[in-house]
């Protein structure tokens, strides 16, 4: 299965001027509601985190739990939620990060990895990258490996997988 699957793009919809006026969102949900399109967007995300070896994935809060946790159960690996803070009950670790207009924070179990585990972190959208970036942050602070950052969606032109790097960054879809 090649990279920027055509009919997955197909089903990806254009809002204009949402959240606010002058951002072009991409809508997922027609893929979602999709049964064989969801498979093939799941069929991508498997075959690259068996390339790179994965022994478990994460998932950011909250469209990467439905990719990230359907992966693992496919896979027949464990899924780890990576949640915004104060949503998770027992011991954690957090990563704060700038947005355009303020900051947020993320925060993980801290006995979620084992160290050395190769992770495969999934998440619907890379736009500046500031999220992912900090669940790297995140995986790697608990002694876990990134091995791959994987993207349905990816916004080239704001050029976040920059701030991913070195982790190899794999969307199925470029815009």
């Amino acid at each position: 299965m090649s990279a920027d699957d055509p009919i997955l793009r197909a089903a990806i919809r254009d809002v204009p001027d949402f959240p606010k006026v002058g951002v072009l969102f991409k809508d997922i949900t027609p893929l979602l509601a999709d049964g064989a399109l969801l498979r093939r967007a799941i069929d991508h995300f498997c075959e690259t985190a068996r390339e790179y070896g994965a022994q478990k994935i994460a998932g950011i809060d909250a469209r990467g739990f439905l990719f990230g946790a359907t992966v693992a159960d496919r896979m027949g690996l464990g899924f780890v939620p990576i949640r915004k803070k104060g949503k998770l009950p027992f011991t954690t670790r957090s990563v704060a990060y700038k947005l355009e207009y303020g900051e947020s924070a993320i925060e993980v179990h801290t006995d979620a990895f084992r160290p050395g585990e190769k992770v495969a972190l999934i998440d619907d959208l890379l736009a500046t990258g500031g999220t992912a970036s900090a669940a790297i942050r995140l995986i790697q602070e608990c002694g876990a490996v990134v091995a791959a950052a994987q993207f349905l969606i990816e916004l080239e032109f704001l050029e976040g997988r920059l701030a991913l790097a070195p982790v190899p960054v794999v969307p199925i879809l470029r815009f």
